[in-house]
């Protein structure tokens, strides 16, 4: 859970990054995040260093990639498709800010199931094949979002995915660099 502080701190970074989902003016949803720097992005990182212990003095406005920290739906509204839309939201906003990418880390809750039996690539393998269910890699994935790279110890304390998470992004097809501009003439 987010404490208020955390959620005005974002809020004063990225406004447009913080989107939510309202339901008889009660958030029942929402996806956070910030912009990083490519290469913060794509190296192996911790939740706690990416999001610079939580202060999210990480966020770049000059960076390319905007990093998804957190999606979350109230149990009540599951099943709805609102992490979906969120998701939606997300890529609309990437292609707005000409982004190149979305980057985020993602758990894999049920890997606690078969950790006796797979390694991490195998299990998100099975899981990519739609040989094994988990409820947030098979979302993720459904979503478009390709698997980099497997993380370790990235979320402290994660004990159902075995302090494991994948490294996932989704590319901006759209997007243009952008380009320098040195000594060019002023119309002013």
């Amino acid at each position: 859970y987010w404490d208020e502080k955390h959620i005005e701190k974002l809020l004063e970074k990225f406004p447009e990054g913080q989107l939510v989902i309202l339901a008889d003016d009660i958030v029942v949803g929402s996806a956070l995040s910030i912009i990083v720097s490519e290469k913060n992005a794509y190296k192996v990182h911790t939740y706690k260093e990416i999001t610079s212990n939580y202060t999210f003095k990480t966020h770049n406005d000059d960076g390319e990639i905007l990093y998804g920290i957190d999606v979350f739906v109230h149990p009540k509204y599951r099943g709805l498709r609102l992490g979906r839309r969120l998701y939606d939201a997300r890529k609309e906003l990437c292609e707005q800010l000409n982004l190149k990418a979305i980057v985020f880390s993602g758990r894999i809750p049920n890997y606690v199931k078969y950790a006796n039996e797979l390694t991490p690539k195998e299990y998100i393998e099975k899981v990519n094949k739609r040989e094994l269910f988990d409820p947030v890699l098979t979302f993720q994935l459904s979503n478009d979002f390709q698997p980099v790279r497997v993380m370790r110890n990235y979320l402290e304390g994660d004990k159902s995915s075995q302090d494991f998470a994948v490294l996932l992004d989704w590319n901006n097809i759209y997007y243009e660099e952008k380009k320098k501009l040195i000594n060019v003439d002023k119309t002013v």
